[in-house]
């Protein structure tokens, strides 16, 4: 929530970008080229399908960047609705700095309801199709602004609720190993002890050893194998 910057000390050129600025609110005076727009599809706002709707911006002295002026709703599943034109004349404008998204692959551009539509909002290929020079960085206007629409809202930038969620699943899993290993020595432990007590108590039990009997001498070994004399 830092005060807004003028954009030039940002993008100082026509081929500058500010990647390490995302985000970062910038203020720009100068006009739109009102004949120019361009329509990303297949957005989603709110969690409903949205158009978000592009413009060139021509800075005073400085660099043509992309606005993307906010969104409208499609109209019986993707039509385009109409959509107010940006003011023709000088205004100031603050945004907020977006990197320029990747080409959609597989995804040509393509005009539907008269008006040019792409699948992302990739500086060059937009330049490319309105024949005017970009920035490589593009600014999404915040509320309240001239040539606006539906507000594109920011994303949740820090980790939240989610956060502390992933923390508890990953100790459940650091601690969920320990607790089975715990549970597993337990159960050994008690079959030993268990196996212990029934041997003491087994052997507490059994009969007594008989004495060996004592060892016989020599007459009455004689007299066991021939008898004895009479």
């Amino acid at each position: 929530n830092t005060a807004p910057v003028p954009l030039k000390t940002l993008l100082p050129q026509q081929n500058s970008t500010a990647s390490d600025a995302q985000w970062r609110q910038v203020t720009a005076t100068g006009h739109y080229l009102p004949d120019v727009q361009v329509l990303a599809r297949l957005r989603v706002i709110d969690s409903k399908p949205a158009f978000e709707v592009l413009a060139p911006f021509v800075v005073d002295g400085g660099p043509t960047v992309l606005v993307d002026r906010g969104y409208v709703r499609p109209l019986e599943g993707s039509h385009v609705p109409p959509i107010p034109r940006p003011p023709a004349q000088p205004v100031t404008i603050t945004a907020r700095l977006r990197d320029s998204e990747t080409a959609a692959a597989n995804k040509d551009p393509f005009v539907g309801d008269g008006v040019q539509q792409v699948y992302s909002i990739d500086t060059e290929q937009v330049a490319v199709l309105t024949k005017t020079p970009l920035a490589g960085s593009y600014l999404q206007l915040i509320d309240g602004q001239p040539g606006g629409l539906g507000v594109v809202g920011v994303p949740q930038l820090d980790a939240g609720p989610f956060l502390s969620y992933g923390i508890q699943w990953i100790a459940f899993g650091i601690l969920a190993p320990i607790g089975l290993g715990y549970f597993a020595y337990s159960e050994i432990r008690a079959r030993r002890q268990e196996k212990q007590h029934r041997a003491s108590a087994a052997a507490e039990t059994a009969p007594a050893p008989e004495a060996p009997a004592a060892p016989q001498s020599v007459e009455a070994k004689l007299a066991d194998r021939y008898g004895r004399r009479r």
